[in-house]
């Protein structure tokens, strides 16, 4: 999966009732169905039964089960309630009739109001930046299979993150990071509803990393078990997917096996996009 279209293709479920969606999954790297491709067709799942006038502004999800990526997924979706300006859904992702995820989405009418925002870190531009791929290939020889594996995974996004992390020095870092992001070969014109599930997608990235950062002289993806555990998304501004955003993250906190973080995204021009919180299990290995 290369392109931003094969990634639309795989969030678009297959309808198999009206309220039940059918999907499958892709290899990113890892064993397991990745959490963003799960949250962003429990999304366009929702966005199925809600009015063509409303647009999710906030979801809140958890992961209960890692996915299977030879088995389809299912999804459910409970209607709340229609109101005035709000609707809310819950979503059931589930395999083997056993549920693997639920999210709880609402979605609102369009409306005028107050708006203010913070403002975009000013960082170095992704022009002056190497890419993962870059980074795979400077260090492709010394870096362990798994790191290799998920990095070179094909997939429909890049990424160039502003503070390179050396896995080899073996020191800790802040507990900050800044990573761009930009989506290959976009459509022209895409309808906002498919544009907050690849913003969905995407989300799940670069979270998990950050709160290792200050634990980087010991922890890595090869001694440290790392999953997602739950998943928000706060939706504020239309994303632009023909340029660069920036992922601003924070690890306020890392205790009992889980590290906690929170993030802004923004277009490159400065608007506020979306913010997100997670968090994850970021268990040391035993061996």
């Amino acid at each position: 999966m290369k392109t931003t279209q094969e990634l639309i293709e795989l969030i678009s479920l297959k309808k198999l009732e009206e309220n039940l969606f059918e999907g499958k999954s892709s290899f990113m790297g890892s064993s397991n169905v990745f959490g963003g491709q799960v949250v962003s067709q429990a999304l366009h799942a929702a966005y199925q039964t809600v009015p063509s006038d409303r647009f999710c502004h906030s979801l809140h999800s958890y992961f209960i089960l890692p996915g299977n990526l030879e088995k389809l997924i299912y999804f459910e979706v409970a209607n709340l309630r229609d109101g005035g300006s709000f609707s809310t859904r819950v979503v059931t992702a589930k395999q083997d009739n056993v549920p693997i995820f639920v999210m709880t989405c609402s979605f609102q009418l369009k409306q005028e109001g107050y708006e203010h925002q913070d403002e975009m870190p000013i960082v170095t531009p992704p022009e002056e930046l190497m890419s993962w791929n870059d980074v795979a290939e400077q260090f492709g020889s010394i870096l362990p299979k798994s790191i290799m594996r998920f990095v070179l995974a094909e997939r429909p996004l890049d990424f160039k993150p502003v503070e390179f992390v050396n896995p080899f020095d073996k020191k800790d870092y802040p507990n900050s990071s800044n990573v761009w992001l930009t989506f290959n070969d976009v459509p022209e014109n895409l309808p906002l509803p498919i544009i907050h599930q690849l913003i969905a997608y995407s989300s799940d990235y670069n979270l998990l990393s950050t709160a290792i950062k200050p634990h980087a002289s010991k922890a890595h993806f090869g001694n440290t078990q790392m999953a997602s555990l739950d998943h928000s998304i706060w939706f504020h501004r239309k994303p632009n997917l023909h340029d660069w955003i920036l992922v601003n993250v924070q690890s306020p906190s890392a205790n009992d096996t889980r590290g906690y973080t929170r993030g802004s995204l923004f277009n490159r021009s400065g608007e506020m996009i979306c913010s997100v919180a997670q968090e994850g299990l970021i268990r040391p290995i035993i061996k």
